[in-house]
């Protein structure tokens, strides 16, 4: 077959981005199709807008908190559109990064369309048909709206029109508890909404339940209320939102945020009459994230599987190595970190501790250090939360982590899960004072600890101050 590409790249953000880039760099021709905006989710409406917004919100948090360390601040003045226009100004900063003609000087052909396939290694778009003997399909995913009663009758916000808001809301009540529910909670309270989150289940329901419960206090004093149960029913206009739960709370809102999760966008593009097999929320995919059509690859988050934009950078690595190079490239999630920027941070690699032990049993050992030891934390006085190592041995097989800037301390753990590096490198490690990060290398210690200071090495040190003594 005369192909028009080496490869066709279906999707614009993280994922497809990469897996793109890298594809054209190695010299083969590539098709890059978008059918939105370059840089996806993250860019747009993710990640860097809501990071933009909890830096904002910090900065009002540490106004608020008038007198500390000795040193007076005055009340902070929050003046949304100054918020609104911080946030859209990261997003255009970071643009280049991901935009077309850095794709085409990369040597990506782009092409700013929707396509759908029309064979099993042949799109239409833009009334061009291009084939390729490998096709990437990274296509994304779009927030999860349930079936609420009322809701389709209501203005009601998602995370793709959270940060287009042009006032700030009175009171922003939030339908789910999970990571963009709670750092979105967080930053509204600090500016100076009212935030009342509804949540059924457990907060942050995939985090370690001793790091959630810090977080949760904090909030709470902050002036978060949470309510548990389940939104049932929602009525009222722009402005004047009163939503039900299933234990009959009444919340009434000037906006509400439904943010319950995420669903994998697959439709539209003539999958199921292609024959690629779509599971409950997503692509199936193996291991090389290969489709039920062998040559079709789904990486990120339309497939079926863990949605963190460094997961997308990673998955569409692999599709490099496997196109590019004709080298299998297994997703390995032993040592998958994520974060919540919620503040004090929650982060995690590889097991829980929940995990960890229905996995080992009582081969397990958990290691806690709180950050109340930690003498950089104690002097900036921010000294909450802790750190808990989950060993096998002396191997690690996960870390929770809650503190200040927490999600900066996960990798050390990424070397020490893989056996890259082990706890006694780490552990002894010269590591500069005073920081955050000797926290690591005390509970990388901790695993050799009854070891170095055990029977036996106490022993020789008795026979060696013995011969000393005896000279």
């Amino acid at each position: 077959m005369d192909y028009t590409h080496d490869v066709i790249v279906i999707g614009g953000g993280a994922a497809g981005l990469t897996a793109a880039g890298g594809c054209a760099m190695f010299g083969l021709k590539v098709a890059l199709i978008e059918g939105h905006k370059m840089g996806g989710e993250c860019l747009n409406n993710g990640c860097v807008p809501s990071k933009a917004l909890l830096a904002s919100a910090s900065r009002a948090a540490e106004a608020r908190e008038e007198k500390r360390a000795g040193v007076q601040l005055s009340a902070p003045v929050v003046e949304w559109g100054g918020v609104h226009a911080h946030i859209h100004k990261a997003i255009a900063d970071i643009a280049p990064h991901d935009s077309v003609e850095r794709f085409e000087e990369m040597g990506c052909e782009v092409i700013q369309d929707w396509a759908t396939f029309n064979g099993s290694r042949s799109v239409t778009v833009g009334g061009r048909t291009l084939t390729a003997p490998r096709i990437v399909i990274a296509t994304g995913s779009e927030p999860l709206v349930p079936p609420i009663d009322g809701l389709d009758d209501v203005p009601y916000l998602t995370n793709e029109n959270l940060f287009d808001l042009q006032e700030q809301p009175a009171h922003l009540v939030i339908v789910g508890g999970g990571v963009i529910g709670m750092e979105m909670a967080q930053a509204f309270c600090r500016l100076g909404s009212e935030v009342t989150v509804i949540e059924p289940g457990e907060l942050m329901g995939r985090d370690d339940r001793a790091s959630v419960a810090v977080v949760q206090e904090v909030m709470q004093e902050e002036g978060v209320r949470f309510v548990k149960g389940k939104a049932v029913k929602v009525s009222g206009a722009a402005g004047a939102i009163t939503l039900t739960t299933d234990g009959g709370d009444e919340i009434r809102g000037s906006h509400l945020l439904v943010a319950v999760g995420r669903k994998a966008r697959t439709g539209g593009y003539g999958l199921e009459e292609l024959g690629v097999e779509i599971g409950d929320n997503g692509i199936v995919v193996d291991e090389r994230r290969r489709t039920s059509l062998k040559h079709i690859y789904a990486i990120g988050d339309c497939r079926e599987g863990p949605r963190l934009t460094h997961v997308s950078g990673y998955e569409g690595s692999n599709a490099v190595l496997e196109i590019a190079l004709g080298l299998p490239a297994k997703v390995d999630y032993r040592a998958l970190p994520w974060c919540t920027y919620t503040e004090p941070e929650v982060a995690q690699i590889g097991m829980t501790e929940g995990e960890a032990r229905e996995a080992h049993g009582d081969k397990l050992r958990v290691v806690t250090e709180g950050f109340d030891h930690n003498e950089r934390a104690i002097a900036e006085g921010r000294s909450g939360g802790h750190l808990k190592v989950m060993l096998k041995g002396k191997k690690v097989v996960g870390a929770s982590i809650c503190g200040k800037n927490a999600g900066e301390l996960l990798l050390p753990f990424t070397q020490m899960i893989t056996g890259k590096s082990g706890t006694f490198d780490v552990g002894g490690a010269i590591v500069s004072y005073p920081t955050r990060a000797e926290i690591v290398k005390a509970t990388a210690f901790s695993a050799w600890e009854p070891t170095v200071f055990g029977k036996w090495p106490k022993k020789w040190v008795a026979l060696l101050a013995k011969i000393r003594r005896a000279r």
